[in-house]
């Protein structure tokens, strides 16, 4: 809720829309519209995902609502994950690949159906000779290559629950997680190749444990190169996989049925402030939810090969790389490095290699390759029939130009909205079923129920220009089961607001989101960001979404952020962050080209104050923008946490630079 009743503006004008292609529509895995009414049988039509998985024993009860906000799914029923995704393809898929792995430095590695079968029963084994048990909470710590599913799913086998923690992360971030999970097994590598080095990873753990008031029982130590990396130290803690695989080579390990509401992960979000919270997802539910999604939405067919450009330390990789695709049968590429090491032209170079189908990736990384220029997709052979943005909402010109550019005008192009907490897209246009609306994420999935509120709770209308709260007025199986070790905390984040908190009926309970939408008169949501997100210029509530698409149409402009500048007049006045496309010069010219987009598509009113031109934005490593930081540059506060960014350094030198304006 916010003091301020007033509905958020939104003023931009209508895109066209842009129609799937027959030779898409032909071949895609749903084209029947009925799927929507099956699904709002609710809650029998979410059995139509259960039923993809194989299950050691059938459930007895779909749903259970009777403890709100604590849902049940698929009670009754038990299943393991890791044979879901790996052992039940062996028969007709022994030989397909699983995952084709491309090092940065160019070494690579396949791994078929049958060789991961292998690699996680002898890993299960390992982890078992180590004491872990069913049940227990192991940390992970790894970046992108192979020994991350793999751990990921011989913890499942076992029916231990993984917590993987972004490689990325600091040792602190590491400490507060493992120790918010009760962790006593980690497991890390000794280092990882980025931008030409090999980085030394392990002392992240090393540092970590010195923070813990409780050591870990063992430190599981994978190596990225035959020889440890030499920076590397090992304590009495410390054991390192490949002696261990050299005694449980050959050994196999019966994969342990968990109950379908048992947890399968841990997903500890990248929030900046505070206690970090640990979405907790059940095995069934969250299972089922995202094998249906994947083969519905990405359209992934045997004999395609899949990309999904995200790391699995976030749930995009959990849900889009590992447990969905693999529940399917299908083969994915992994990517260890940069997309512009050791040239720009990496992505499409690996693209064009593995022949890639599907290509999933964020606004962020289309932003980065639109910013260099058509040329470096050039040289290149790929032909995608389907394109993915997840992970923030993206502008229309960001849209049009991955359209236009990578798809070469004849994909289809998604957007998807989901967060960590719902655990699969919920938001998002089957791509075969509907019209592609750029800067739009789409309608509801089959089977969500969302609404956007006002202030006071009461729905918006769609088509009203009217923006509010996202919200989800009914349970799906993908969603989170609570906090780890918060069951407070997490009614108050996702419930207290627009639900009956003394109500044991389901129905009045409603998901808070946390960000801002709009829905159009055609049903297309448009998200707008996070609710933080909005500012009020002179009694005008104004998304920053709403602004930085404006901005991305100025040609010169290759990204933009908006921030909150306090005003003594106005309340408050947007200043803009822009980034320019290669060859563009940052002069006077630029910045009133920016003023003027602005005021000519929203208003003389949300005119940016100040139009600051910079190297680049405050990104986290999660692939957002964080915008408090830009408003606390805006209005000369000191930097709050910088921690989660991908380059903590970037705000002083926008700090520098609007200060040397």
């Amino acid at each position: 809720m916010t003091d301020d009743p007033v509905p958020i503006e939104t003023r931009l004008s209508e895109p066209e829309y842009y129609r799937p292609p027959p030779s898409f529509v032909g071949q895609a895995n749903v084209t029947d519209p009925t799927v929507f009414d099956e699904f709002d049988q609710f809650p029998e039509g979410f059995e139509a995902y259960a039923e993809r998985l194989d299950w050691d024993e059938r459930w007895d009860t779909v749903f259970d609502g009777s403890d709100p906000p604590y849902f049940r799914w698929f009670t009754g029923g038990r299943l393991n994950a890791a044979h879901n995704c790996v052992d039940r393809h062996l028969e007709e898929y022994a030989e397909k690949t699983a995952f084709v792995w491309e090092g940065e430095p160019g070494d690579c590695r396949r791994l078929a159906y049958q060789d991961l079968y292998r690699e996680v029963n002898e890993f299960a084994a390992a982890l078992r000779a180590v004491g872990v048990e069913e049940g227990d909470v192991v940390t992970l710590h790894l970046p992108m290559v192979p020994a991350l599913p793999i751990s990921m799913l011989a913890c499942a086998r076992l029916g231990a629950v993984h917590s993987e923690v972004f490689g990325g992360f600091s040792a602190p971030a590491l400490a507060d997680r493992i120790a918010d999970a009760d962790s006593r097994h980690l497991i890390t590598i000794d280092g990882y190749y980025r931008r030409g080095e090999f980085l030394q990873h392990k002392r992240k753990a090393d540092d970590a444990r010195e923070q813990l008031d409780d050591d870990v029982d063992a430190v599981l130590v994978w190596t990225r190169e035959d020889d440890l990396h030499p920076a590397t130290e090992l304590t009495e803690r410390d054991v390192l996989v490949g002696d261990l695989l050299a005694v449980h080579r050959g050994d196999s390990v019966d994969p342990v049925p968990r109950a379908s509401t048992d947890p399968l992960f841990l997903m500890y979000t990248s929030g900046t402030t505070g206690k970090p919270k640990g979405a907790q997802h059940g095995t069934g539910g969250y299972l089922s939810y995202v094998t249906g999604t994947t083969h519905s939405l990405f359209d992934i067919h045997p004999t395609d090969t899949y990309w999904c450009f995200a790391d699995i330390g976030w749930i995009t990789g959990h849900s889009y790389i590992v447990y969905g695709p693999l529940a399917n049968a299908a083969s994915s590429v992994l990517y260890e490095g940069a997309p512009d090491h050791p040239h720009r032209g990496r992505v499409w170079e690996i693209a064009e290699k593995y022949g890639v189908d599907i290509f999933h990736t964020s606004p962020t990384a289309i932003r980065l390759f639109m910013r260099w220029g058509e040329s470096h997709l050039e040289p290149y052979d790929f032909d995608f029939k389907h394109l993915t943005s997840v992970g923030e909402p993206i502008q229309p010109e960001v849209w049009r130009w991955y359209y236009d550019h990578v798809g070469g005008g004849d994909s289809v192009v998604i957007d998807t909205w989901w967060q960590t907490e719902t655990g699969g897209v919920v938001l998002s246009n089957l791509p075969a079923l509907a019209d592609m609306k750029p800067g739009y994420v789409g309608r509801p999935m089959p089977g969500i129920s969302a609404a956007i509120l006002d202030d006071d709770g009461a729905e918006l209308e769609a088509g009203s220009g009217q923006a509010g709260y996202l919200v989800l007025d009914r349970p799906w199986p993908g969603m989170l089961q609570t906090l780890q070790g918060d069951d407070e905390r997490y009614i108050e984040e996702y419930w207290a607001d627009f639900s009956d908190l003394d109500s044991d009926d389901w129905r009045d309970w409603v998901y808070k989101a946390g960000d801002s939408a709009v829905e159009a008169a055609d049903g297309y949501f448009r998200v707008l960001g996070r609710i933080d997100d909005v500012m009020n210029v002179a009694g005008h509530r104004l998304g920053s979404m709403e602004l930085e698409s404006v901005i991305v149409e100025v040609p010169d402009v290759a990204e933009a952020a908006v921030a909150a500048r306090d005003h003594p007049e106005k309340g408050q006045v947007p200043d803009a962050y822009v980034v320019l496309r290669e060859d563009a010069e940052a002069g006077a010219e630029v910045r009133e080209a920016v003023r003027e987009a602005v005021a000519t598509d929203i208003g003389k009113f949300a005119r940016p104050d100040h139009v600051t031109v910079v190297d680049s934005l405050p990104y986290t490593r999660s692939g957002k923008i964080m915008r408090r930081l830009l408003g606390e540059i805006s209005n000369e506060r000191p930097l709050s946490d910088t921690t989660t960014l991908e380059d903590p350094a970037v705000p002083e030198r926008i700090r520098e630079q609007v200060s040397g304006e």
